[in-house]
């Protein structure tokens, strides 16, 4: 498939707490589905400590390489939260606080409540912009192609409706499955393999299923491209295949 058409993005999680295994990651899943609905391809997705340097060498890597990049993790208000210092060192501008972000915090908190370590989360790159949390407020920032967002799942999935308007979008991906049953992947390779040769712009992919206890086994072929009209003829004819082949199709 012709990744030429659409923009490219990645994903840069941030935080100790995920490459520790106490946290489990959903973000990833939930920015390549969001994504995946715009016609935006997401090519590769890192994650690294809080550590500065680390912060800022992936982080320029991945905005040289690709029309958008996306953080999570790193931008509240302790002190591991190093995010912007190293989104601002990777841009080489200075960090400061951001006057509207810090009329959004004032607002949200109370009379003695707004202390030093919620006023950090004021602080973005030098011509950043903010980014919407209509969840607990505190903004999230974009400067250049990159978008710098909470890792707290649910607030970063609410910061994606401000995100969105701002993208670039591409043709959407239509995907198509056949699902085979009793036969593994070593099986249909080589009629993958020719269904892919004769289609060059769509992505054939396998899937092998069924190693837990019910004792089914089999193989998820997916067919994915821009062109709807040619996903659904490669589906037909794989299948037509498969079948002259004598292997078996599950249905629904």
């Amino acid at each position: 498939m012709n990744a030429q058409v659409a923009p490219t993005a990645a994903v840069l999680i941030i935080g100790d707490e995920i490459l520790s295994g106490r946290t489990r990651d959903t973000n990833l899943n939930t920015l390549a589905r969001f994504l995946a609905a715009l016609g935006i391809d997401l090519m590769e997705a890192r994650t690294v400590g809080d550590r500065q340097n680390q912060i800022v060498q992936a982080l320029n890597a991945l905005r040289s390489a690709h029309d958008y990049v996306f953080t999570t993790g790193g931008i509240g208000p302790t002190h591991d939260d190093i995010t912007a210092d190293a989104v601002g060192a990777a841009f080489g501008v200075a960090v400061r606080e951001h006057p509207e972000a810090l009329a959004i915090l004032e607002r949200r908190y109370g009379p003695g409540e707004f202390n030093a370590a919620r006023r950090r989360m004021a602080r973005i790159p030098e011509g950043g912009g903010l980014i919407a949390n209509p969840v607990t407020d505190a903004p999230g920032f974009q400067i250049g192609n990159v978008f710098v967002m909470a890792g707290v799942p649910r607030i970063m999935e609410a910061m994606l409706q401000d995100v969105a308007p701002r993208l670039r979008t591409g043709a959407v991906v239509h995907a198509r499955t056949i699902r085979v049953v009793g036969v593994g992947e070593g099986a249909i390779a080589d009629i993958l393999r020719a269904a892919a040769d004769a289609r060059r712009d769509l992505s054939f992919g396998s899937y092998p299923f069924g190693f837990g206890s019910d004792g089914e086994v089999g193989t998820q072929l997916v067919i994915r491209g821009r062109n709807g009209a040619e996903v659904d003829a490669a589906e037909h004819d794989l299948s037509q295949e498969l079948r002259s082949s004598g292997i078996e199709i599950a249905v629904g």
